[in-house]
C-alpha cells in the first residue's frame, strides 16, 4: 500500500466532476476508447483474454470476477477526466496549495535544551503551493515512498515547526515516521 501517492491521487479524484462508469461493460467501452479500438490492448492491461473483452463490449457479460472488478475499475479510475486532473493539479501547484492531515510520529533536531522528543501529533496543515508542485512533480516522475515523506516532512519543518521563518530558526531536521493516518485535500 502506497500511502502518499493514494492518497495524492484521491485528492486529485475528488476534482472529477462525472463519477466513473459504473457497469463493467461501461467500463471496457471506456477502456477500449482509450486505448484507440484495441481490444488486445485492454485484454493485455487487464489480463483476461481479447475474446473476453470484446463480451464485455457487446454486454454479453455483465459481472466480473471480483479481482478483474477492481483491477478494471482502478484502471478506469487511473485514466479517468485527464484534463480535469491536470486542472486540479495545476491549480494545487500554482495558486490553491495542498492540505495535509496526517496522524504520525513527528519530532526534530534542534539544539540542546529543547523539546525535541518525537511524539505522536494529528495535524492538519495547509501546504502553500511550491510543496504541492513538488508532491506532484516527483509523483509524476516515478518517486518512491520515502522521497515523498521526505518532501512532506521539508513541508512540515517550513509551515508547521517553523511557521514560515517567523519561529524556530535552528531548526535542522524534521522525522516523520510511524504514520497512521494521511490524506490530502486541494
Amino acid at each position: 500500500m502506497s500511502m502518499f501517492v493514494d492518497g495524492l491521487d484521491k485528492a486529485v479524484q475528488r476534482a472529477f466532476t462525472r463519477p466513473i462508469p459504473k457497469s463493467a461493460g461501461a467500463q471496457v467501452r471506456y477502456l477500449v476508447k482509450q486505448r484507440k479500438g484495441s481490444t488486445k490492448a485492454v485484454a493485455e492491461l487487464l489480463g483476461i483474454t481479447q475474446r473476453t473483452v470484446e463480451r464485455y463490449v457487446k454486454d454479453q457479460i455483465k459481472m466480473p470476477r471480483r479481482d478483474l472488478a477492481a483491477r478494471l475499475e482502478a484502471e478506469v479510475t487511473r485514466r479517468w477526466q485527464p484534463q480535469v486532473r491536470a486542472r486540479a493539479r495545476q491549480r494545487a501547484a500554482t495558486t490553491g496549495g495542498i492540505v495535509i492531515d496526517t496522524r504520525a510520529r513527528l519530532g526534530y533536531t534542534a539544539p540542546i535544551g529543547s523539546t525535541d522528543q518525537d511524539r505522536i501529533r494529528h495535524l492538519t496543515v495547509a501546504l502553500p503551493p511550491q510543496y504541492a508542485a513538488l508532491l506532484f512533480d516527483a509523483q509524476e516522475q516515478g518517486a518512491g515512498e520515502q522521497q515523498l515523506q521526505e518532501i512532506a516532512a521539508e513541508a512540515l519543518r517550513e509551515v508547521y515547526f517553523q511557521d514560515s521563518g517567523r519561529r524556530a530558526g535552528s531548526l535542522e531536521e524534521v522525522r516523520f515516521t510511524d504514520i497512521e493516518h494521511l490524506d490530502f485535500d486541494l
